[in-house]
């Protein structure tokens, strides 16, 4: 594909596992001016800006979403950069504060042309035709994540989906569907047609519907137009070219770190409720490698305190780390507990992170490498438990799942995180992932790691239970 040409794309994250499709740049998980000067001077082409706004309230993501804008517009200024697209990279199966995100982002940054959205996810299967969004074929709201307890919907036609979340405000009348049928020239005299803000849902099926998205947009800012663009990951695919990724196969097993007795276990943290990562964490948990430590979301629910569960779990989880030297599972019970209003939801989720924290801090100098199963998880894990600001971006592991890395003082290893999205992977993909990186416990003979499939689809125990104390 060939690269667009931009200063920078700017790409403000909901969720920590959105840069699922390229690899070599920068994300930052705070967005203070000078972190934002430094990450757009990076030489990368795509600047990540992890803001975690679908963990929020929906007043808190607002408030979250504007202090990232002024900022940013304030980074910007100081470098004098005009040359910038800027993308919400807030779609997960169409759950999302949608369209907060993008109302703020045109507010605070605007205004733009067009509103376009494109949630096509092309390595989970997840495609849009006709102007409604499938999920491996199916109708996507026939599918558990429009179900979800908060961000739930009721239909896959794009523009009647844009009515519903938009509270009616957005009617589907008023939205314009982009196809590839027509060419290009009489795409861009249709779009140059459309008034300010018209939000255009824009069919995907195939690489070459993302290319010629590129080349649309391309085109689109050659005629002076700016434009922000809303949805899934495949959307940077379109935008721009991050040319190949250097780290594969067995390069991933050689960032695992070592200690003086030698390579060190991993924990594989899950946190996702959706049915596709009970299954992996089933088939995890087959494996004579691996231990399950279960955080007992009960004990929670019940009034207890993350401090009063903490001390336990981290005598387990210490012990098979520092004595057993062994891979640990550490897992939210399961099932769908986080239902309720919202406020319960996020306080009941405040607790796990904070139990998170608690549990995973005093041992991190003792872990090889992580596996963050969930969004939220992986926010914890990389904002509150390592005290991070950014992370590099090593790659892609498998297709839609990134391996991140910190930076570490000279002549140490910064600690590699697999960041795997709740909504991605077939069964197998956290055993997958855990014998990518330690090849040793792989089930084929001689095999240096897990060769990734090609287009791992979305969802689809031996354990220990710590009690309450």
């Amino acid at each position: 594909m060939t690269p667009v040409p931009m200063s920078k794309l700017i790409v403000i994250d909901d969720d920590p596992t959105g840069s699922q499709t390229v690899h070599g740049c920068p994300l930052l998980l705070s967005w203070r001016v000078e972190a934002l000067v430094e990450g757009l001077q990076h030489p990368a082409h795509v600047l990540f800006i992890l803001a975690n706004t679908r963990a929020l309230p929906w007043r808190d993501a607002e408030a979250r979403l504007r202090s990232i804008c002024r900022n940013l517009r304030q980074a910007l200024s100081q470098l004098n950069l005009e040359d910038w697209q800027l993308v919400s990279r807030g779609d997960s199966t169409l759950r999302s504060h949608f369209p907060l995100d993008a109302q703020v982002l045109s507010q605070e940054l605007g205004p733009f042309a067009v509103l376009f959205v494109l949630p096509a996810f092309l390595p989970g299967g997840r495609t849009t035709v006709g102007g409604h969004h499938f999920l491996h074929g199916q109708p996507v709201h026939l599918s558990s994540y429009a179900r979800d307890s908060r961000f739930g919907y009721r239909t896959s036609c794009l523009a009647a989906w844009v009515e519903q979340k938009s509270g009616g405000r957005i009617p589907q009348t008023t939205v314009t569907r982009l196809h590839w049928q027509e060419d290009g020239n009489r795409l861009l005299t249709r779009l140059a047609s459309l008034p300010q803000g018209a939000v255009v849902t824009v069919d995907a099926s195939e690489p070459e519907h993302l290319h010629r998205f590129g080349q649309l947009m391309q085109r689109r800012r050659q005629q002076g137009h700016q434009d922000l663009c809303w949805g899934a990951a495949s959307l940077i695919d379109a935008l721009v070219d991050p040319g190949p990724q250097i780290l594969t196969g067995r390069d991933w097993a050689g960032l695992r770190r070592r200690d003086a007795w030698g390579l060190q276990p991993g924990v594989i943290l899950v946190g996702s409720h959706q049915p596709g990562a009970d299954r992996q964490l089933a088939k995890l948990l087959t494996a004579p490698s691996v231990k399950g430590l279960e955080i007992p979301l009960e004990g929670l629910r019940q009034g207890l305190a993350p401090a009063q569960l903490a001390p336990s779990l981290a005598a387990a989880l210490g012990h098979a780390l520092q004595q057993e030297r062994r891979t640990v599972a550490l897992y939210t019970s399961r099932g769908e507990r986080l239902r309720g209003d919202e406020a319960g939801q996020l306080a009941l989720a405040e607790a796990v992170a904070q139990l998170q924290e608690m549990v995973l801090d005093p041992l991190c100098s003792s872990l090889g490498y992580v596996i963050s199963k969930g969004g939220s998880t992986s926010d914890t894990l990389l904002r509150r438990v390592l005290g991070l600001d950014r992370v590099a971006l090593r790659g892609q592991v498998m297709p839609g799942i990134s391996l991140v890395q910190p930076a570490a003082p000279l002549g140490q290893a910064g600690l590699p995180v697999i960041c795997v999205p709740g909504n991605m992977g077939t069964d197998e993909t956290l055993l997958d992932l855990h014998q990518l990186m330690e090849p040793e416990h792989s089930l084929t003979p001689g095999c240096p790691g897990i060769q990734a499939p090609s287009w791992p689809r979305p969802e689809g125990r031996r354990s220990i239970t710590v009690g309450f104390p």
